[in-house]
């Protein structure tokens, strides 16, 4: 078994998720076992807003960089939806990215179709084969798709469609629900969850049988939201102290780098 496969056989891998070489090198240090990028954090480290299709180059490059500063930390991408609408198509971009180096990714079906998720994933496993961890993304419950009391039963039919056409793990973010997240992880998949407030601690989440947990682009935005703030308030005041006092110490974090 692949080894970021073999970190989905037991226990919860949390994966902090991380934009650019910066954040996946406080990543490593912090303990992660793995990293998985947030392509909201990548689009907006890239100048895009996220749904938006950057260059592929662009991309790619932000990968390699990631995975240059990981070494032999496993590394997966979030391709959203291939970044095509045709599954060959979708199938060669992920095929780049493993080339790249990343181990994993996540696809994800949005607001399409189950089906055209299924081919895409179909595709990926026959263009890579099966060193790739596929993680097929069902949104569901994040985008609110549907009548409520339906979506688990939708969850399962999607659940089995990607299953069959290759898929290794079920994403399901935005399911906070004990009862919901024990019927998704029946379904013989690893399940993974995306962190949201009123979701169990780790302890809590790995009785349930979650196998992974995401912050998704929350830890982005957070910094965002810290370089937001000081930098108003230096703007406002020319005050030094407070960005002084937050920040991580220089020769700490140079270290954390690779040359």
């Amino acid at each position: 078994m692949p080894p970021f496969h073999a970190l989905h056989a037991s226990g919860l891998l949390i994966l902090p998720n991380a934009w650019d070489a910066a954040s996946t090198a406080l990543s490593i240090a912090a303990g992660a076992k793995a990293v998985a990028t947030t392509s909201a954090g990548v689009a907006w480290a890239l100048g895009w807003p996220d749904g938006a299709t950057p260059p592929e180059a662009e991309l790619l490059g932000a990968l390699a960089r990631m995975i240059r500063v990981a070494g032999v930390v496993p590394v997966s991408a979030d391709v959203e939806g291939g970044f095509s609408d045709d599954p060959k198509a979708a199938a060669a971009f992920v095929r780049r990215t493993w080339k790249t180096g990343a181990v994993g990714i996540n696809i994800e079906d949005a607001d399409g179709t189950a089906e055209a998720l299924a081919d895409k994933i179909a595709a990926v496993r026959a263009a890579v084969g099966p060193e790739l961890f596929i993680n097929a993304r069902c949104d569901l419950w994040l985008r609110g798709i549907g009548p409520v009391e339906a979506r688990l039963q939708e969850a399962v039919r999607r659940a089995a469609l990607y299953r069959a056409a290759g898929a290794d793990g079920l994403f399901m973010p935005g399911v906070t629900e004990a009862d919901t997240i024990t019927a998704l992880v029946d379904l013989g998949l690893p399940l993974n969850l995306l962190a949201r407030p009123a979701l169990p601690d780790a302890k809590g989440l790995e009785a349930l049988g979650v196998r992974r947990l995401s912050a998704g682009s929350n830890l982005s935005a957070a910094a965002c939201a810290t370089e937001d703030r000081l930098m108003r308030g230096f703007l406002a005041d020319g005050d030094s102290k407070p960005q002084a006092a937050e920040a991580m110490d220089y020769g700490a974090l140079n270290a954390l780098m690779r040359p």
